[in-house]
């Protein structure tokens, strides 16, 4: 009987050992990011939110999770698709629960960690709190973010993933927040054939067209897609005319400032091969249309940004076939294929 007794002792100790050996703990384990040598700093305060690969992990799975939606089925994935630059591909407005459908074209998801301001009107002025817009929008995600936290904090494997992620090991609304941030600081899109070439890497070389291309950019749009971000952060009124189903009124909408109207923040164009359909209502579905666009369908609205005024008093870029033809083959070595398949950022 005591060699019983022992060994069930002794099958006891061996269980309680290792479910003390799987509890979760606190995991710092630092995730490098590195700043391509072509880039500015990162404007992300990475002191205050620190990437770890536990912090990076846990807001891929929140990005890729439908339970931050009233209906459980909507993840932030959904309206932003990797192979298209984390795009929704296809849509020229944002899709969302029961049907619902927003008012603008979904942003890119990329080198977000260099930028001050998001969304197309610049309404959040931090990376961690762009998430709350569309989460709370009842177009898009339709949720509140005390709702989602009820929901995370049921889950055994989000108790887990919180505790390794964060020291105090909350789930809380800024930790999952900052989660998201984590994995988005990461994504940065720097390897395209613009970016080997720039910086003399693989031997890679430009065609003629190619290298007319750039020069027709530097010249005629790089005033503003300036930089090696391909945008210079300001917000201007490019001469869209105005979408009677939408009357988007731009910035304008933020502080009611009439020198905001109609303003939009001016995109980056890496990967903007693939982010179709453009503009903040994705009316155009190619790069053709767009390039014909800023030659000859610039309306006056009243508030057309002064660099597209020519010396005629008209709005416009004068663009010959010829330039338009070679800014389309050099906006195309702004495609980064291997962020487009990296397998960090794809859905587990």
């Amino acid at each position: 009987m005591k060699k019983i007794i022992f060994f069930l002792l002794g099958i006891v100790c061996c269980v309680s050992c290792s479910n003390e050996s799987q509890v979760a703990v606190y995991e710092p384990i630092p995730m490098v990011i590195e700043t391509p040598s072509n880039f500015p700093d990162i404007i992300y305060n990475l002191d205050n939110n620190p990437i770890t690969q536990a912090g990076f992990e846990l807001g891929k799975k929140l990005f890729y999770e439908g339970k931050l939606s009233s209906n459980n089925a909507i993840a932030c994935a959904f309206c932003h698709e990797q192979a298209f630059a984390f795009t929704h591909h296809g849509h020229n407005l944002s899709h969302g629960v029961n049907g619902g459908i927003g008012f603008r074209n979904a942003q890119p998801i990329q080198n977000l960690a260099y930028q001050t301001s998001f969304m197309w009107d610049g309404s959040a002025s931090h990376l961690d709190l762009q998430p709350i817009i569309p989460i709370t929008s009842e177009l898009e995600m339709g949720e509140s973010l005390s709702n989602i936290i009820q929901k995370l904090s049921a889950e055994p494997y989000y108790q887990e993933q919180f505790t390794r992620a964060f020291n105090d090991g909350e789930i809380n609304t800024e930790n999952m927040l900052k989660a998201l941030s984590q994995f988005m600081v990461a994504m940065v899109s720097s390897n395209s054939k613009y970016d080997k070439f720039i910086r003399n890497e693989d031997n890679v070389t430009f065609t003629a067209l190619e290298a007319n291309g750039l020069s027709t950019f530097e010249t005629k749009c790089a005033g503003c897609h300036a930089s090696s971000l391909f945008t210079d952060q300001t917000f201007r009124n490019n001469g869209l005319s105005i979408n009677p189903q939408l009357n988007d009124l731009g910035r304008y909408n933020i502080g009611n400032n009439l020198n905001d109207l109609y303003k939009f923040k001016v995109p980056s164009l890496r990967n903007v091969e693939v982010s179709y359909p453009y503009m903040h209502d994705g009316r155009f579905t190619t790069l053709e249309a767009v390039l014909e666009f800023y030659n000859s369908g610039i309306t006056d609205n009243g508030n057309v940004d002064e660099s597209l005024l020519k010396d005629d008093g008209t709005y416009g870029i004068d663009l010959s076939d010829y330039e338009k033809e070679s800014l389309i083959a050099f906006l195309k070595t702004l495609t980064d294929y291997e962020f487009l398949n990296d397998e960090r950022f794809a859905e587990f």
